[in-house]
């Protein structure tokens, strides 16, 4: 497992691995464009290519993550070419840049037959990687619950992946704070030991790439998706030990979501973590 934060690329690819570096971080996630925009862009192949370097040299893992309006169940046809050209280019940069993949959110469905949401999301992930034949895969994320139920179980997300002509081209996020916002994740005692054999029955884990490690301000099951410091939240330090040492020999990027007090960096959070998933 390889732990990290969030970064700005408001100063290039590079500088944004080197960031990571600096704050001892074996990982980071950034959004490879506007990430209030489905707009396409063009990117700097030479910051790109040294940014790939410098991460193999010093072990760094990156992800990037795709803009919010990002909506794999999109219904419009619009929508639906701008979220296919985007995800595309979302994947272009995340090549170029060494990155493991593109993190997405399973989608969500406005409309009245749900069989057609689920539909739609196939077939959006047809569009984007019927002739993708880079390595940066796509990463379907859980979601929280909060607007719609879609993405909330893992049931659906292996299903979606299995259902896709181009699955090798797939894997798994999973975010914590969304897990315990929906209920994926029990609040009981025994929660993660269950939701824990639920992801090795279905081969869930088989396929998870990346990690989204964020407490929650609130309390499970309530589909409220706030992210708290890790220890300062509901879901608390003995939950996340529990998760940590389970994926601790997973070889993918953990990465924090997690706000950060002014004036500090995700530096102390990354030595916590450590902590807590080594005992």
């Amino acid at each position: 497992m390889n732990i990290g934060c969030h970064i700005s690329i408001r100063h290039g690819f590079l500088e944004a691995a080197k960031t990571a570096l600096k704050l001892e971080a074996t990982a980071y996630q950034y959004f490879p464009k506007n990430p209030r925009s489905l707009t396409v862009k063009q990117w700097n192949a030479k910051d790109a290519e040294a940014c790939a370097r410098f991460c193999r040299e010093n072990g760094i893992y990156s992800i990037a993550h795709s803009p919010y309006p990002t909506n794999l169940a999109v219904d419009d046809p619009g929508l639906h070419t701008a979220t296919v050209q985007s995800l595309r280019n979302d994947l272009q940069i995340a090549e170029a840049c060494g990155s493991v993949g593109v993190v997405v959110h399973f989608g969500k469905y406005k409309g009245t037959d749900p069989l057609q949401g689920y539909k739609n999301i196939i077939q959006c992930l047809h569009d984007v990687l019927f002739d993708w034949e880079g390595r940066a895969k796509l990463l379907i994320e859980n979601q929280a619950g909060d607007g719609s139920l879609m993405g909330t179980t893992l049931e659906e997300l292996v299903q979606i992946r299995t259902l896709s002509a181009f699955k090798e081209h797939i894997g798994f996020c999973f975010d914590t704070c969304h897990a315990f916002a929906s209920g994926l994740w029990p609040i009981g005692h025994e929660g993660w030991s269950q939701l824990k054999d639920q992801a090795v029955r279905l081969g869930y884990f088989d396929h998870l790439l990346a990690v989204h490690l964020n407490d929650s301000v609130y309390e499970g099951g309530q589909f409220r998706d706030r992210h708290a410091m890790i220890g300062k939240g509901y879901i608390g330090e003995q939950r996340f030990r529990e998760f940590l040492q389970t994926i601790d020999g997973f070889d993918l990027p953990a990465i924090l979501e997690t706000p950060v007090l002014r004036g500090h960096t995700h530096a102390g959070e990354i030595r916590l973590v450590r902590q807590l998933a080594s005992n």
